[in-house]
């Protein structure tokens, strides 16, 4: 028994010893996978070390990560061929065995093998040792790229020389359906290796931008005729509508442009509008006037040159934001709009408007841009119109609800509305007379219209939390709105109080709380916020509002309680206990008076 027992105290001292030697190695060994020169071997120490360990423990430690990379992923990473074919061949290590890849310039971190690890780094001779030990040729990475299309986007050309001849397949796109292709139209060289494999010259992504597409919107005038050359087609629309002419013009790349259309028969109307566009461009993103004056004096030149005026289409009415003027048509009309350069940012919206299409992204975009530059220069109501206009757009093509990475429907509206309260409240330099009430009233309607029935698509579950969110903001402004239309009197009057009953008697509430519009009118939590403006500072809080409140009691506002079962007045209270007692009694006043004048009789419910 005492034997036994002897034997298996020093079986585990044994084990003890073995595992802090096995940790010991393993620190040497990724150190020296770390440190060493492409080229190097591992010391005489660490290969003694691993080759006094038996077969199968030099696998498992070989599989032991650190910062979630094992030896040979590093030694991959780093390009040491020497200690990557030793670790293959005498410790036998895993090929498939994935470690973390950083990309510090897209600030993304991937789970890859390292084949993918040594094809990213250009590591030829690792990939030659890994291919030959029978590494996986097209392991994904965790975003479903092959190690031949993430070398092309690094520009690895003797890397993807080497894995398509060993057979990699150029045809596999990642989860976002990139391929090979497209991750090389930096490079002229690439294309024509891939293109002579037989890459599929129109294969487009989940956008359906193809290879050209990049290729022009990088400004790869190389790479756009190569494609041409092969039979890239030019009129493949993506999804935002644009083909590759016009995706050209879009990014101001003229040389682009005129690759396009020498290569590719277009109408001379779509040719024209091309011209139109790219000078808008020109004017708008990179403010070159001569640039802009250039490309527009050849668009009237080609409208001219077939005989007959070729008139723009299509044709749309005058536009009350852009002062109801039209396109110039003729040269002499053009050398004329060249002496105002107002004039000439006019034109170019209505360009961008007519050629895109006023539902384009694009067209939003500039209308907001445009709008924030005559902000710059106190020129507010030319502001105010814009930004109404892009508002409508925005509602009338997508909804209020509308939200993607860049920016959402409900955004418009903050701008819109703090740009009106700072004009009301006097925070703006020469803004005497603004906002007009007429202006008010039509961004109310606007968002009025469209609350009740998004408020009811938000009455499906699960309630997407970006959604109800946008939803309560934009409620938040139109209660701001009708702190700006709480002043009006007469037939003024008469016309708010129909529309604010048409609002209630919807009986819209916010998202996440339930909050009535009277609940947000005696709520200091209501505030409007926007970060369109750099510079914008905190301004006194409009709410609590004794004259929203009488404005809502006096359309008819129901008397409602919250989700948590606090009186209106109570709320009140809570949410505003450093306000004044005159203010208190103000609005206590209003709110008892109206109360106990309809006989309602509000109890607080009994706590269970």
């Amino acid at each position: 028994m005492w034997k036994n027992d002897s034997n298996a105290g020093k079986s585990v001292g044994s084990n003890n010893l073995d595992n802090k030697s096995h940790d010991t190695v393993f620190n040497e060994l990724m150190q020296e996978c770390k440190v060493s020169p492409a080229g190097a071997r591992l010391s005489t120490k660490v290969r003694n070390e691993l080759e006094k360990m038996r077969p199968e423990e030099r696998t498992e430690l070989c599989r032991r990560k650190r910062d979630g990379c094992a030896p040979l992923f590093v030694a991959s990473k780093r390009g040491n061929v020497e200690i990557v074919e030793y670790l293959i061949h005498v410790c036998a290590a895993d090929l498939e065995q994935r470690g973390v890849f950083e990309v510090a310039e897209e600030n993304a971190v991937h789970t890859v093998t390292p084949l993918w690890c040594a094809a990213v780094a250009g590591r030829v001779p690792v990939l030659r040792a890994l291919v030959e030990a029978g590494a996986d040729l097209n392991a994904c990475s965790d975003s479903g790229s092959t190690p031949v299309r993430s070398a092309c986007f690094m520009t690895r050309v003797e890397a993807v020389e080497f894995l398509v001849e060993r057979g990699a397949d150029i045809h596999r796109p990642n989860h976002n359906g990139g391929t090979c292709l497209i991750n090389s139209v930096q490079s002229p060289r690439l294309l024509k290796l891939l293109l002579g494999r037989g890459a599929k010259v129109d294969a487009c992504d989940m956008q359906r931008k193809t290879a050209l597409h990049y290729a022009v919107q990088e400004q790869r005038v190389e790479a756009a005729r190569l494609l041409l050359q092969h039979g890239a087609n030019p009129r493949l629309v993506c999804c935002s509508g644009d083909d590759a002419l016009r995706l050209a013009c879009l990014k101001g790349a003229a040389q682009a442009v005129a690759v396009l259309t020498e290569a590719t028969h277009f109408c001379p109307a779509r040719v024209a509008d091309a011209y139109e566009l790219l000078g808008a461009t020109q004017l708008d993103d990179f403010n070159d006037l001569t640039a802009t004056l250039l490309a527009w004096r050849r668009a009237t030149a080609i409208r001219n040159a077939y005989g007959p005026y070729i008139d723009k289409r299509p044709q749309r009415p005058p536009q009350p934001a852009l002062g109801n003027v039209r396109e110039w048509r003729t040269a002499a009309e053009l050398e004329t709009l060249a002496l105002d350069v107002d004039a000439v940012r006019t034109q170019s919206l209505l360009v961008a408007e007519r050629v895109l299409g006023p539902a384009h992204k694009d067209t939003i975009f500039r209308l907001m841009y445009r709008g924030a530059a005559y902000a710059d220069a106190f020129r507010y109501q030319r502001c105010i119109d814009l930004w109404t206009w892009a508002l409508q757009i925005r509602l009338h093509k997508d909804s209020l609800l509308f939200s993607d990475s860049s920016t959402d429907t409900c955004h418009t509206a903050s701008a819109l509305t703090r740009l009106l309260l700072d004009a009301h409240g006097s925070r703006l330099e020469r803004a005497r007379g603004l906002p007009r009430h007429v202006d008010v009233v039509r961004v109310f309607a606007l968002l009025a219209e469209h609350l009740p029935s998004c408020r009811r698509a938000l009455d499906a579950r699960p309630v997407h939390k970006k959604q109800a969110e946008t939803f309560d903001r934009a409620l938040r402004c139109v209660t701001h709105l009708l702190h700006l239309l709480a002043e009006t009197r007469g037939a003024q009057r008469a016309a708010v109080c129909a529309r604010v009953r048409r609002l209630l008697a919807a009986d819209v509430r916010s998202a996440h709380t339930g909050d009535t519009l009277l609940h947000l009118a005696v709520s200091r939590l209501n505030v409007v916020r926007s970060t369109y403006f750099a510079d914008e500072v905190p301004d006194p809080p409009v709410f609590p509002s004794v004259g929203v409140v009488t404005l809502l009691l006096e359309c008819g506002a129901p008397h409602l309680f919250f989700a948590a079962k606090c009186k209106l007045v109570e709320v009140f209270f809570t949410n505003n206990p450093r306000l004044t007692k005159n203010c208190q009694n103000v609005f206590t006043t209003l709110a008892l008076l109206h109360y106990f004048t309809e006989n309602v009789e509000c109890k607080r419910p009994r706590r269970r």
